[in-house]
């Protein structure tokens, strides 16, 4: 049996208020505007190998599986 703290009970649920510190330095705040800057090109690519990855296992079950059964 768990005799740790419940996690569900420690942490607040994501619906209440949050107490954010909204005093960043510039250094941070500088960091922050050259991340976004740059775009979600990781995702982009992400999302373009798993749109390849799917179509190549189409083609190879087309050509594999239902050319040759005639």
């Amino acid at each position: 049996m768990r005799s740790g703290p419940l996690p569900w009970i420690e942490h607040p649920m994501i619906s209440e208020p949050q107490d954010h510190n909204t005093s960043r330095s510039g250094d941070d705040r500088r960091n922050v505007d050259e991340v976004v800057s740059k775009g979600p090109s990781g995702a982009l690519a992400l999302a373009a190998t798993a749109v390849v990855l799917v179509l190549a296992m189409w083609l190879a079950f087309y050509f594999l599986v239902f050319l040759p059964r005639g």
